[in-house]
């Protein structure tokens, strides 16, 4: 495997860090980028990167300071402020969103205008929020986990060494993480020409690893604040798994940025750039490579390649990991050319045994006992390691794995493989999910909390009652609601909402045809759905109270994999 795929590169490239870390020495390299340092881009424009994941930009207007991001919590926004003071004392007065991602400490900011300070983003920010803590909760969680190694210790052999982007996905300095967003006051939706604090900011949608990135552009400070270059190959496809980002809707956000001709660059992660030359040939070569991967998806793909073939076939161009910012440090190429291809044409690629596939156990058997046997298989990984074949490695391990016979042995021998992975790959993505899936695997770290969908009371609390019921459509367990038919009106503190459970689905309706009510408080119903409280022990205090047939209004909401419920 050559060195510009990134994929994973020889042990020769491995060495040990200051707590310990084992990992290819780019990924060093890349930390000391990442490193804590307030910068000041240029007279009244500071960033500050390695606070989290994400930096905290401040420009400074006529009327006061405006603020571009807070952070992942109140603490890292607090951590900024703090050091912000350390060059000036001018108040706050407005806020910006770059995307929905960084927007959880501005409850941090006191600024002299209260609860009228202007916060503006993007239309699709509050929505995008609360997807990704509904319906798709626990996978979205567990991704993240994953990807930035939340569950990694911080030294020893699988020691976090940096998320790519950032040092943390969450400092482990600003521990508990208050949750502070607010909400824009202000919303956006790209092309608005803007006075803030006393200048004039254009902003340009610019779609990037959410729908709602927004560019921001300074003229009169020369200065653009965006979310579409990052120091590091932009990750098409996210290993904990997200929608498809589209290449094709990502340039003509950068292509706008070099229209802008900027002195100054500021991203949502890494350090500024400044020299409107120097910045026009990186941003350039970083645009390009981007366009090489859609375009040689495609231009393959039409030549009848499968997708395993050209996710082996696509490279970038020599000299690319000359430069941090074409370099694999986040993701990883192979992986992009994989989301481009199922974004465009699904997951069939005209592969024949793709059409219909052996279930995974039951193929991972054949495989075994057609390879000669379990003892044989693991055998062939020793020296598949021994040999660098780490690909073949990390294929004979998952059959081990999911082998109906599988032993601690072999899941011991995944995890191996799954570390020495980790180990060699230049991406922050693919060394912390390999290293959170090695613990997992082992017992050395249980995700289980993460593969099922827990609602917390505060959560509910915080959602329309609507959107409560509509959520519980992807709870419902089929073999429960077998030969069920029942409509059924939720009353939550006077704000009905219809259930309907038929067909081993649940409909959301507005409950003017149901047959049977259920009447109850709120706070008793979010306190049902977080695991305070049964249905049950409602019922039975008269917290909640039954209009129609006691028994069918159970059975339809025993359906749900929510033990408040059963």
């Amino acid at each position: 495997m050559s060195e510009q795929t990134g994929s994973f590169s020889s042990f020769s490239n491995v060495v040990t860090g200051s707590q310990g870390q084992l990992a290819h020495r780019s990924s060093f390299e890349q930390s000391e980028r990442l490193t804590k340092t307030f910068y000041k881009v240029c007279e009244g424009v500071w960033t500050f990167v390695g606070n989290g994941l994400s930096n905290q930009t401040f420009v400074q207007g006529p009327e006061g300071i405006i603020a571009i991001d807070t952070g992942e919590c109140v603490e890292e926004m607090t951590a900024a402020l703090a050091e912000l003071r350390n060059h000036t004392d001018v108040p706050i007065v407005a806020v910006l969103y770059t995307h929905f991602h960084y927007v959880a400490g501005t409850s941090a900011i006191d600024s002299p205008l209260g609860a009228a300070l202007p916060i503006y983003g993007h239309e699709r920010i509050v929505g995008n929020i609360a997807r990704a803590a509904g319906e798709i909760g626990p996978a979205y969680a567990r991704g993240l986990v994953q990807q930035f190694g939340t569950a990694l210790p911080l030294d020893g052999a699988d020691g976090i060494v940096n998320v790519g982007l950032g040092l943390y996905y969450r400092n482990p300095a600003h521990r508990p993480f208050t949750p502070g967003f607010i909400p824009p006051t202000k919303t956006l939706r790209g092309g608005e020409v803007l006075t803030v604090a006393g200048l004039r900011v254009e902003t340009a949608f610019a779609p990037s690893d959410a729908d709602d990135s927004l560019t921001y552009w300074f003229p009169d400070l020369n200065v653009c604040v965006q979310n579409n270059i990052w120091p590091a190959v932009f990750n098409v496809y996210a290993i904990r798994g997200e929608e498809y980002r589209n290449p094709q809707n990502m340039l003509p956000g950068i292509d706008h940025v070099l229209t802008l001709n900027p002195e100054h660059l500021i991203s949502t992660h890494g350090p500024p750039l400044s020299g409107a030359t120097d910045i026009q040939r990186r941003v350039t070569k970083y645009r390009d490579i981007i366009q090489l991967i859609w375009d040689q998806t495609v231009r393959l793909m039409n030549r009848g390649h499968s997708i395993d073939e050209i996710a082996h076939m696509v490279e970038l161009p020599p000299g690319s990991d000359e430069d941090y910012f074409t370099t694999q440090h986040y993701g990883l190429v192979e992986h992009h050319v994989r989301q481009v291809y199922t974004g465009i044409r699904g997951w069939f690629d005209d592969d024949p045994e793709k059409l219909f596939p052996v279930p995974p156990n039951e193929r991972a058997d054949k495989l075994v006992t057609g390879f000669g046997g379990v003892e044989k298989v693991r055998e062939s990984i020793g020296v598949a390691i021994a040999t660098d074949d780490l690909r073949w490695a990390l294929e004979l391990a998952s059959w081990l794995w999911k082998h109906s016979g599988a032993q601690d042995v072999d899941r011991a021998l995944l995890a191996r493989v799954l570390r020495v992975i980790a180990q060699r790959t230049t991406a922050a993505n693919i060394r912390n999910w390999c290293l959170t899936r090695a613990r997992d695997i082992e017992g050395t770290e249980n995700l289980d909390r993460h593969r099922t969908h827990r609602l917390r009371e505060r959560q509910v609390l915080g959602m329309s009652s609507f959107d409560s019921v509509r959520l519980l459509r992807v709870l419902v367990v089929p073999e429960r609601a077998i030969g069920l038919d029942v409509h059924l009106r939720l009353d939550i503190s006077g704000e009905p909402v219809g259930l309907h459970v038929r067909n081993c689905v649940a409909v959301t309706t507005d409950g003017s045809q149901a047959t049977h009510s259920l009447a109850l408080d709120k706070g008793v119903w979010a306190k049902i759905l977080g695991g305070g409280l049964s249905i049950d022990d409602a019922l039975n205090q008269q917290l909640a109270s039954v209009d129609g047939d006691v028994a069918r209004v159970r059975a339809a909401l025993a359906v749900f994999d929510v033990p408040g419920l059963q």
